[in-house]
């Protein structure tokens, strides 16, 4: 037969559990301020379920070692005191008035314990308004676990409610100061329903800003900044309005003065029905949005069991997109009817704007006439440049525009900047939103087909010396071609592309690699055109080295003008360039010490005496 089992409850040890929560689940102590004013808050809303004309406060007084706080709300009984207090997990918001529950700030029944943080002692004394018969009742707790219930007499409290006393741990004072305490209830409940008052000090201030009435748009935009000033530190450059009702969110957007790196995620506060739930709210808006910092009163998000993050889920998933589609009407907004306001703001963000359009072709669209790009005409929108030129050339490098600006800008070839973050991406978007714009990669072989071609019988006789300057390249994996283009000043022009520099790095690799490796490497050998140096026929210097009799000297001289071309284009030099560049130095400074020195002679004046 089997032996009956005995069911056994769980123990449960308040002392690791209070570490628990102040080292794990609690960032700072200062949350057993809220934890008090949301007990405060939920107990006046239940009363006023049921009795609407109740009164309606929260005071809190300072006391020295500890703090009373005092509340109208629905109050307890012997009973309650048992089933709620004394039992962790339990919440009285999940216990009954399930109708009311979604007006209520907390549903974890662990709130009260975490003034256990800060407070060796707690005494609380209630009064139910449900049971205007029942005593007031005393629960005292210690932070061993133990705890104790009595009835006190009527005139110990004679009005429905609850009062909590704290009784500060040792080195736990500093929590309990006047000034402390103001803060934090400030900070936590200033957009609390209720009246809320610190040693008889408002703290609450209701409505908030963004939801009063001012007397011109210039008093509200005031008064908007300074309120960004207290709470972020900073003027804002711009606000948007995020009233969402159909999201349950009401509050405000800052656009921050300054740019900022799409990596720093954004410190946004987030109210739960009044009560600040949390300053990094950094999952509350779409990763493009990092331009601004916002503040939101919401009933709709849930709060994790510490009350200060947002659970993850669909509800939230919505109100991101929901306010991403507020900011990205405010945008069309300014480019439709305020285009001074939205140059304005994209000279200091059009790189979250940027973001957002390479996911929103129709915003994309809508924002091409003001988006600003670099060129081979300077700044300019897409729109404008698209407008100048028949074909929309574009690199995908800073160094491969930086090689052809300077000569695509002579010839008369559009090209844009697509090195910097995202822009590649949206000029190849362009064909699709500007139909009939022809967008096209540059690479080597459109720059020298842009560049005039040298007279046959002049190229001819500059054979020999073009032989050398390709055997003097030729271990660098360059090419040397000739052509007449300007600005005449630049003697020589290197060319390449990813698929170029692709096969010069696989060629690096291979000459390092074992056997093995070195075979694999082989094997994936490309086809595609090799890096070129481009000579200038119409630049003297070239000329002159064109004519030199000696091929070791000639070869010397393209060697240097093939270093002066990589570091005009700004391009990192391989270890191989640098040892080019300081052979050749090296050559020119020893052919012209071996020269025959100039016989000196009668300095010629300038009027010719």
């Amino acid at each position: 037969m089997t032996a009956e089992q005995t069911p056994h409850t769980f123990q449960v040890d308040l002392r690791g559990l209070v570490d628990l929560l102040s080292h794990h689940l609690y960032s700072s102590p200062k949350v057993y301020l809220r934890e008090l004013l949301q007990n405060g808050v939920d107990a006046i809303t239940a009363r006023r379920t049921e009795d609407p004309t109740a009164p309606a406060h929260v005071l809190l007084r300072t006391e020295p070692g500890g703090l009373r706080v005092d509340d109208s709300g629905i109050g307890l009984t012997e009973s309650d005191v048992h089933s709620l207090l004394a039992t962790i997990g339990r919440s009285s918001k999940r216990d009954g008035l399930e109708s009311a529950r979604t007006e209520f700030l907390g549903q974890f029944g662990i709130g009260l314990l975490a003034c256990f943080v800060v407070a060796d002692t707690i005494r609380v004394v209630s009064r139910s308004a449900r049971d205007p018969q029942a005593p007031p009742v005393e629960w005292r707790a210690h932070d061993d676990g133990s705890y104790t219930v009595r009835t006190l007499p009527d005139e110990a409290r004679t009005e429905p409610g609850t009062t909590v006393h704290l009784i500060a741990r040792p080195g736990a004072d500093d929590w309990f100061t006047p000034e402390r305490v103001t803060e934090l209830a400030r900070d936590f409940g200033s957009l609390l329903p209720y009246d809320v008052r610190v040693d008889d000090i408002a703290v609450t201030d209701r409505p908030p800003v963004w939801e009063r009435a001012f007397p011109s748009a210039a008093a509200r935009r005031i008064e908007l900044g300074r309120y960004c000033r207290e709470r972020f530190g900073f003027l804002p450059l711009d606000t948007i309005d995020l009233d969402v009702p159909v999201a349950g969110v009401r509050g405000v957007a800052y656009v921050l003065p300054s740019a900022v790196s799409p990596a720093q995620r954004g410190g946004h506060r987030v109210h739960l029905k009044g009560m600040l739930l949390t300053e990094r709210a950094d999952e509350l808006l779409p990763d493009w949005a990092f331009f601004v910092r916002c503040v939101i009163d919401t009933d709709t998000l849930r709060p994790t069991a510490s009350r200060e993050h947002l659970y993850a889920d669909e509800t939230l998933a919505a109100v991101r997109d929901a306010l991403g589609d507020r900011i990205r009407e405010w945008l069309t907004t300014l480019a439709a009817g305020d285009p001074e306001r939205l140059t304005h703001f994209l000279s200091v963000h059009h790189l979250g704007v940027k973001t957002l359009a390479r996911h929103d072709a129709d915003l994309f669209k809508v924002m091409l006439p003001w988006l600003p790009f670099e060129t081979t005409d300077g700044q300019r929108s897409l729109d404008e440049f698209a407008r100048r030129h028949a074909t929309v050339h574009f690199t995908r490098t800073v160094e491969e525009f930086r090689q052809v600006a300077a000569i695509a800008a002579a010839q008369g070839m559009g090209v844009v900047n697509g090195g910097y973050t995202y822009d590649a991406e949206l000029v190849g978007m362009l064909a699709r939103v500007r139909p009939g714009t022809a967008v096209s990669e540059l690479d080597a072989d459109t720059v020298t087909a842009h560049l005039d071609t040298v007279d046959p019988e002049e190229e001819l006789a500059l054979s020999g010396f073009l032989t050398a300057a390709r055997a003097a390249l030729d271990p660098l994996g360059c090419d040397v071609v000739l052509r007449t283009f300007h600005p005449v000043s630049v003697p020589a022009l290197h060319l390449d592309d990813r698929a170029a520099r692709h096969e010069r790095a696989r060629e690096d690799e291979q000459e390092q690699a074992d056997d093995l490796w070195a075979g694999i490497l082989g094997s994936l050998r490309g086809s595609a055109p090799r890096a070129r140096l481009v000579l200038n026929h119409l630049n003297p210097l070239v000329r002159k080295v064109g004519a030199l009799a000696t091929r070791e000297l000639a070869g010397t001289a393209v060697e240097a003008l093939y270093g002066q071309a990589l570091l005009m284009a700004q391009r990192p030099l391989r270890a191989a360039d640098s040892a080019l560049l300081n052979r050749a130095f090296l050559d020119l400074l020893r052919w012209a010490t071996e020269q025959p020195a100039p016989q000196a002679g009668p300095v010629e004046r300038e009027d010719g005496r």
